[in-house]
């Protein structure tokens, strides 16, 4: 990590909640650079094994007795309460208390940061933009909210001087994080049991570009309409890079084709032909992600020859129209889609790479507040699916209140109002036979959401497979 390492080597941080995919990334990236770690989470895991091989002391269950002496600081995820007996027993002592945004940036401000923020795309586009990166020989270190396959990993330490990571609007936590590049993908409602409205969210995305370190660059989605209100915010010190298809921007895409479900399309810088690409991740969506990551990558001094040669190379990350298998002949997905934007553009991509017979989408809604406050964005949003089947809303951060006010009924009545076919069953148990006993060759399952709605992947598989 360039300049931090006599900032942490040495140093000892104990990580409340040290199984998160976040919490482990920061965590293994103090451990690479001589500090110690300690750290407790709820459940073993992969990730917090993983923790343990390489150094750091993991516990399993929060306690008192897990804050020792010595400790330069506490890192908490959003999930640790201040009930906590860790947090409580670190408040007491009056050692130092860090969220994990606020260490984030402590350590993104020894780099020369990337952060990439927007309501849809951010863990698709680090992700990308670390491959890009790494594959091109600048080494990035990176954080990312996803495994990353052909990195094995979710995050890295880099010997280059780049530091790329996700930078997130919910709570306004990514005000945290000062980088020298920052990356706009889109603004929309969301974590509106947090925020008042759009207005709301525009204004903490122009204190988060404004909070960019001076002269910094800012790459902007310019097809998006709420990004181009806050181009107009931005401070004069900072350098805007527009992105967009079709349109007088400094990054296009155009003359687009779809060739075996995914897109090839003419890259231009300004009125330049850059080159004609292919990518291998599908969606018209991801046409714009692999735009902003070729802006990010040249303004941070990476060689075209480099960024064209590995772009293509890209195949995704950990849920994102993930293929499970193939069983009988019927092809199961997973995503991770949970927001209306989200899944239109996966539903649509789904249906332009694999083209099925039917379209079966097992909808996990995550949170009921979320469900709420969108109620008629989701239902419209499913029109792409032959059928929905939505189990029971996924419970987090929602307050009692919240989770009273709506439930998975009321969503599937309006997917039907809005001339969809859709079908509540509360348990995965019964969704799984429910789709063994309907599907048929030529049928694709997608299981999406933000939830635990993968397990019904997994068991669909299974359940299919045996069904010989």
């Amino acid at each position: 990590m360039v300049g931090a390492n006599d900032s942490i080597s040495g140093k000892k941080y104990h990580f409340i909640g040290a199984g998160g995919i976040g919490m482990s990334g920061l965590a293994k990236i103090i451990v690479k650079n001589g500090g110690i770690v300690t750290g407790s989470d709820m459940e073993e895991t992969e990730v917090t094994a993983k923790l343990r091989a390489m150094g750091a002391d993991i516990r399993i269950g929060h306690t008192a007795s897990n804050i020792k002496d010595g400790l330069e600081a506490v890192v908490i995820s959003a999930a640790i309460r201040l009930s906590n007996p860790e947090l409580a027993r670190a408040l007491d002592n009056g050692i130092n208390i860090y969220k994990y945004a606020e260490m984030l940036g402590r350590l993104m401000d020894s780099f020369d940061g990337i952060a990439v923020a927007g309501t849809h795309g951010k863990s698709t586009t680090s992700g990308w933009l670390a491959c890009t990166m790494q594959t091109a020989g600048a080494d990035p270190s990176y954080i990312v909210g996803a495994d990353i396959p052909q990195l094995s990993n979710s995050s890295g330490v880099g010997t280059g001087k780049h530091f790329i990571a996700e930078a997130c609007e919910y709570d306004r936590s990514f005000i945290n994080l000062h980088p020298s590049i920052a990356i706009i993908l889109n603004i929309e409602p969301d974590h509106l049991d947090y925020y008042s409205g759009i207005d709301d969210i525009v204004d903490a995305f122009v204190d988060f570009g404004n909070g960019a370190k001076e002269n910094a660059t800012i790459i902007c989605n310019g097809d998006d309409a709420n990004v181009r209100k806050l181009v107009k915010r931005l401070n004069p010190d900072k350098k805007v890079v527009t992105f967009g298809i079709e349109g007088d921007y400094d990054y296009s895409a155009k003359n687009l084709e779809i060739a075996g479900g995914v897109y090839n399309f003419d890259v231009y810088y300004k009125d330049k032909l850059l080159r004609r690409v292919g990518i291998s991740v599908p969606g018209e969506h991801n046409v714009l992600n692999g735009l902003a990551v070729i802006a990010a990558c040249r303004t941070g001094g990476t060689n075209d020859e480099k960024i064209f040669a590995n772009l293509s190379a890209f195949a995704g990350i950990d849920r994102r129209i993930m293929l499970k298998g193939i069983e009988k002949g019927i092809t199961v997905v997973d995503d991770y889609a949970h927001h209306p934007t989200e899944i239109r553009a996966s539903l649509c991509a789904i249906r332009e790479l694999y083209e099925p017979e039917r379209l079966w989408c097992v909808f996990q809604p995550h949170q009921y507040s979320r469900t709420r406050f969108l109620l008629d964005d989701f239902a419209e949003s499913f029109s792409l699916a032959d059928i929905t089947l939505v189990p029971e809303i996924y419970f987090v951060r929602d307050s009692e209140q919240a989770k009273n006010q709506i439930n998975a009924v009321v969503l599937v009545d309006r997917i039907i109002k809005q001339g969809s076919e859709s079908l509540f069953i509360n348990d995965f148990d019964g969704i799984c036979e429910y789709l063994k006993e309907n599907v048929k060759p030529g049928d694709l399952i997608v299981t999406m959401g933000a939830g635990d709605i993968w397990k019904v992947a997994d068991e669909c598989i299974r359940r299919l497979r045996e069904n010989s």
